[in-house]
C-alpha cells in the first residue's frame, strides 16, 4: 500500500465527499483521513489521504474523482511511510517544542524547523531586528532584504481584518505571521501548493506561542543579568 494526500475542491453541499468517497472505492483505494483545509463562496478544499495498492492506480483516481460534479484535483502527492498523517498532532507537538526551549535562539530555530516540516514547505526564514537579518532560517529562503520588503508591503496593504500579520495576508505561495508584540515574523514559502486557510490559522497560532514564550524568556534573562539590559 502507498499513502498519497489529494487535495481537491469540491461543492459545500451535503453528498458531495461521499460521491467522492464511492469513487475512491470504485479504483480499490482507502479514503483513511480527511483535512478540510478552506470552505467559502460554496466550495471546500479539502486534503483526502488515500491508500492504494498500485502507484499504476493514480491517474485512474484521479480521473474517477474528476467525474464527481463540481470537483477537481488540484495536487497529488505520496506520503512518506509511518502512518497516517495528523496535522493537529503535530501543531500540539511543535506547540510543546516550542514551549520547552530554554533560550530564544533555540526557540526560534525550533519554530522554524518543525514549520518546514509540519507546513511541507520549500524554506522558512524567522527575521526580526533593525535592521532586518534572518535569525533562524530552514532551506533556500530569500535575502532578509527581501523578506522584510514582502512583511512590510503585506502588512501596508492589508485592510482591518484581512489577517495582516496572522498569516493570512499575502501570496498564495508563501505564508507569514508576525510574533506579535516582537519584532520577528516567520515566512515560509512552498511552490506548487497554495498554502489554505486552515494552514495559515495554523502558522498564526504557532507564531503566537512563540511569542509568549519569547517574552518569558527575556523575562527571565533580565532578572538573571538586571545589569546587561
Amino acid at each position: 500500500m502507498t499513502t498519497y494526500a489529494v487535495r481537491v475542491w469540491m461543492p459545500d453541499r451535503p453528498g458531495a465527499l461521499g460521491a467522492v468517497a464511492s469513487r475512491v472505492g470504485a479504483v480499490r483505494g482507502d479514503l483513511v483521513g480527511i483535512d478540510i483545509l478552506e470552505r467559502g463562496a460554496g466550495r471546500a478544499i479539502d486534503e483526502l489521504i488515500i491508500e492504494l495498492p498500485s502507484s499504476d492506480l493514480v491517474a485512474l483516481l484521479v480521473s474517477e474523482i474528476g467525474e464527481v460534479d463540481g470537483v477537481d484535483v488540484e495536487d497529488v502527492r505520496v506520503l512518506p511511510p509511518g502512518g497516517v498523517p495528523d496535522a493537529r498532532l503535530s501543531a500540539l507537538e511543535t506547540a510543546a517544542l516550542l514551549v520547552d526551549q530554554r533560550d530564544v535562539a533555540g526557540l526560534l530555530r525550533t519554530l522554524a524547523v518543525h514549520a518546514q516540516a509540519d507546513f511541507e514547505a520549500d524554506w522558512v526564514a524567522v527575521v526580526g531586528g533593525d535592521p532586518l537579518v534572518a535569525q533562524a532560517t530552514v532551506g533556500s529562503p530569500p535575502p532578509p532584504q527581501w523578506l522584510s520588503a514582502f512583511v512590510a508591503g503585506s502588512s501596508s496593504r492589508a485592510t482591518p481584518g484581512s489577517g495582516a500579520g496572522t498569516g493570512h495576508a499575502g501570496p498564495d505561495d508563501i505564508a507569514w505571521a508576525a510574533l506579535g508584540s516582537t519584532p520577528a515574523s516567520v515566512v515560509l514559502g512552498r511552490t506548487g501548493r497554495p498554502f489554505r486557510s486552515r494552514e495559515r490559522a495554523q502558522l498564526a497560532a504557532l507564531a503566537r506561542i512563540a511569542e509568549h514564550r519569547c517574552g518569558e524568556l527575556l523575562c527571565q534573562a533580565r532578572a538573571a543579568h538586571p545589569s546587561a539590559v
